[in-house]
């Protein structure tokens, strides 16, 4: 009788009570979720009812959750640690293809400027080659009558110059760069030329026939500045050149060393 006669409110009591600690343990587990301490799961639960009675298994399913949990963490912690080092090889590789590419532009931009200062010196070689070349006023010709040659033909008592042997219409070149000063009749000389050179020398060209240069003209070397004749005090078609350091008669010079000082063999 003892035992038939327990209340049937004490079954219900035991239900509550397991109830309760199940209830109590599952907030455990959300508590440690939320705060990651295991010993606080159980604790409130337990404290309700004596200890014969507590849902034996509630602290392993936290430890699980807890352990699942952290390993999802883990695993986010590790997929977020890759992507930040493939974003960081990323930005390192666009680094040196940027590097790469600018060296590789600075490296044109130098061949290139080279290149230009090359083309600039062998432009101003050329330049001064053509400015400091010297040729024979007549081509294929030699001296028919010598520097300082005696006579009566000319009025200072010798020849200033020289005679280069040229048929009528032969043409006659500067013989180097400069800027013609005198271009026509000059009495005794004929239709004449006279030209100041770059390094400050003049020649001088008589006794053509005709001129193809004015005053003022800028010439070059081998340039064409008239044809031979015989105008002026001539005994005969040819050309008579000088060299001077002025621009005035009188002043003079040897012309085949003054041509000879300028590479030109006669």
């Amino acid at each position: 009788m003892a035992f038939g006669s327990t209340p049937a409110g004490s079954g219900k009591h035991r239900g509550g009570s397991r109830l309760s600690r199940k209830t109590a343990g599952y907030a455990g587990i959300a508590a440690l979720a939320t705060t990651g301490v295991v010993g606080a799961v159980a604790a409130p639960a337990f404290a309700a009812d004596n200890t014969q009675h507590a849902i034996p298994d509630a602290g392993y399913n936290a430890v699980v959750v807890a352990d699942d949990l952290a390993g999802e963490i883990q695993n986010q912690a590790a997929s977020q640690q890759r992507a930040a080092e493939h974003a960081a090889a990323q930005a390192q590789a666009e680094a040196e293809a940027k590097q790469r590419a600018a060296e590789a532009k600075r490296l044109a931009e130098a061949k290139a400027k080279a290149e230009r200062d090359a083309a600039e010196r062998a432009a101003r070689e050329e330049e001064r080659k053509r400015l400091n070349t010297f040729v024979a006023p007549v081509d294929g010709s030699y001296v028919s009558t010598q520097y300082h040659a005696g006579g009566g033909m000319w009025s200072s008592g010798s020849h200033t110059g020289i005679d280069f042997h040229a048929a009528e219409g032969t043409s006659v070149h500067a013989v180097g760069a400069g800027t013609v000063v005198e271009a026509g009749w000059g009495g005794a000389y004929g239709n004449n030329v006279v030209i100041k050179h770059n390094d400050g020398t003049y020649t001088q060209y008589g006794h053509m026939l005709s001129l193809s240069v004015s005053v003022g003209d800028k010439v070059t070397a081998g340039q064409q500045i008239g044809r031979s004749g015989s105008t002026g005090n001539s005994s005969g078609p040819h050309l008579h050149f000088e060299a001077r350091t002025g621009g005035q008669y009188g002043s003079d010079i040897d012309p085949v060393a003054y041509l000879r000082s300028h590479n030109v063999s006669l």
